[in-house]
């Protein structure tokens, strides 16, 4: 049962995101289990078929350590390194064809601590991808979209696995904008064009040298329009899941 982690900055639709993907999927006719991987999480908008909050908990931890919510939280993203099997076991009896990992709120928690790769190595020796999910209201600023590329890299520099991008929350920004993001992500010389009629002095400069280096290093980040409510772009998605997880094909796009 290949794993698809959804990533993203706090904010991007990472739950909503999970929760409608998941519910297009049942749709299809396809077995999906979503797991939980936020021993932060107070409210979700679907109901886990694993979680990590019966193993990790951030308020039992902020009880008996005496600990504030962001100490309580970095507990906790350490902590669920130590329980790979348990959540692993629980993995491999929901017998899905697919599996959804809905990750931290705060991505810093999973991205960029040590127990966040090895979360991804262990769980399962299934094939994975990461979806990386680009806040559409945020990325309309080429400024923003530019960051959410650096984001992105650093994202893939740290996991190395198949890593897909989707524009989260289509449905709240225009068309137009919507178009032009996605232009963006196709067609460097459009951003660029975009950074320098909308940006001046030193943001102009950082952000185009910044989208040239990325650039450089081979990297993509083809966009792919998704709206949580209205379920635009989960044929897309999927499709490129399919050829990623099943057909074990190479992508970071």
């Amino acid at each position: 049962m290949p794993l698809a982690f959804i990533i993203g900055t706090a904010g991007s639709g990472k739950s909503l995101f999970t929760a409608a993907f998941a519910e297009w999927l049942k749709l299809s006719k396809q077995d999906v289990a979503v797991v939980n991987l936020d021993p932060g999480a107070l409210k979700l908008p679907y109901q886990p078929d694993v979680d990590v909050r019966n193993y990790v908990d951030v308020g039992d931890l902020m009880e008996k350590y005496g600990l504030g919510p962001n100490g309580a939280l970095i507990m906790a993203a350490d902590l669920i390194a130590d329980e790979i099997d348990n959540l692993t076991r629980d993995i491999e009896e929901a017998h899905a064809d697919i599996v959804l990992v809905d990750t931290p709120g705060q991505m810093e928690l999973f991205a960029f601590r040590a127990s966040g790769p090895y979360i991804v190595n262990e769980l399962t020796k299934e094939p994975k991808a990461l979806v990386y999910l680009f806040d559409a209201v945020f990325s309309v600023n080429p400024l923003n979209y530019v960051s959410n590329m650096f984001l992105s890299a650093a994202v893939y520099n740290r996991f190395f696995q198949p890593q897909l991008h989707v524009l989260s929350k289509a449905d709240l920004v225009p068309p137009k904008a919507v178009q032009a993001v996605a232009s963006w992500s196709a067609n460097p010389m459009a951003l660029e064009d975009a950074i320098e009629a909308k940006l001046d002095g030193t943001k102009r400069l950082f952000s185009r040298n910044m989208m040239q280096a990325i650039n450089k290093l081979g990297l993509k980040f083809l966009l792919s329009p998704v709206s949580s409510r209205t379920n635009e772009g989960m044929v897309n998605i999927n499709t490129v899941l399919e050829r990623i997880l099943n057909d074990g094909e190479k992508y970071t796009t």
